[in-house]
């Protein structure tokens, strides 16, 4: 059986976007207090802007780490374990109601990739629910990378 080779391929920003459009699932990493990071699984989107955003609730960990340290990492995962991946690493701003009803708008359409049937119903969950969401402004970016052995070792039985 042919060993899986690692890949590590650099990418454009809008490849990069392309990338994260076409994926959902990611964990969000922010820094605690003490200075450890704080991980969260999270469902995204990408905005009009190119940003990360993730819908929230504001008394969630990620959201009081962010307001003291808006800088975050992100991996964008597949569905898959074995899935391409890769890391961003930007600012992150908090935006809470009522701010946050339009980018909330905007986060359920990159995330679920349609229009909701009644987005005035859409608006007053969100308010009811009090909710906020996170953009990340991108920074920078690594490699878009899959794991395996290196190549190196491509040939070996």
């Amino acid at each position: 059986m042919a060993r899986q080779i690692a890949t590590s391929t650099t990418v454009s920003r809008e490849d990069l976007v392309d990338f994260l459009r076409a994926r959902r699932n990611g964990v969000l990493v922010t820094t605690r207090g003490d200075g450890r990071p704080q991980l969260s699984p999270v469902t995204y989107g990408v905005d009009p802007a190119g940003r990360v955003v993730v819908s929230t609730y504001p008394e969630r960990a990620k959201v009081a780490n962010l307001r003291k340290r808006p800088q975050a990492s992100f991996m964008s995962q597949g569905e898959d374990f074995n899935d391409a991946w890769v890391q961003v690493d930007g600012i992150a701003e908090v935006l809470d109601l009522p701010e946050s009803v339009e980018p909330l708008v905007e986060y359920y359409r990159a995330a679920a990739g349609t229009e909701h049937p009644d987005w005035d119903e859409y608006r007053a969950a969100m308010v009811t629910q009090g909710k906020s969401v996170v953009r990340i402004t991108i920074e920078r970016w690594g490699p878009i990378a899959t794991g395996g052995f290196p190549a190196r070792l491509a040939d070996d039985d």
